[in-house]
């Protein structure tokens, strides 16, 4: 079976089984009055209601509101604090601190809200292990196609990206999860 279209006669099951663009999300949110904001995750989320419900879902997100950078003075002995968000004021303490070669990677961006409690000294400090670990990242849930291109060339070092991504077009059109398999190998065959 080939991958349906996205249209609001699809029934949710048969959406949640096949892979889509968030620009295809976004372009059905718009065509159905609903709204366009989030992550890619969030408007599945919100598809999937409304395939479901006929309805809008109402999720109302929680924003904190943080001080204005410019006026906050972040020295190695300040907290961190709750709901940490990237700013420019902070970016400029860490270029400060660390270097320009300093950007607000995921994983560090976890770490720091995941150590409300602890300093920026801290901070410093993990940003640095957390470079010069070997360790690879998680690629999170949303973005399968980068964890399908990692899995593929752990296992085929000698294929070139044009073969994986023929591969990834041939497996985000079938039906089921978009996880590299050996058989999507198959498709270069042909």
């Amino acid at each position: 079976m080939t991958r349906p279209q996205l249209t609001k006669d699809l029934k949710s099951e048969d959406f949640k089984e096949y892979y889509f663009l968030k620009e295809e999300l976004k372009e059905f949110c718009r065509e159905n009055g609903l709204k366009t904001s989030g992550n890619k995750g969030e408007l599945e989320e919100r598809i999937a209601y409304f395939l479901d419900t006929g309805k809008s879902l109402n999720s109302k997100r929680i924003k904190c509101i943080s001080k204005n950078d410019s006026s906050e003075k972040i020295t190695l002995e300040s907290k961190i604090g709750e709901n940490f968000r990237c700013s420019e004021g902070k970016r400029k303490f860490f270029e400060k601190e660390i270097g320009n070669s300093f950007k607000f990677k995921v994983k560090f961006q976890k770490w720091l809200k995941a150590n409300p409690d602890k300093t920026y000294e801290d901070a410093i400090n993990a940003y640095l292990e957390i470079q010069n670990s070997k360790e690879k990242s998680k690629i999170d849930k949303q973005f399968q196609y980068n964890q399908y291109i990692r899995d593929f060339f752990e296992d085929n070092c000698d294929k070139t990206l044009k073969e994986a991504i023929e591969c990834w077009k041939y497996k985000k059109s079938m039906k089921g999860h978009n996880r590299y398999e050996k058989s999507d190998l198959e498709i270069l065959k042909k």
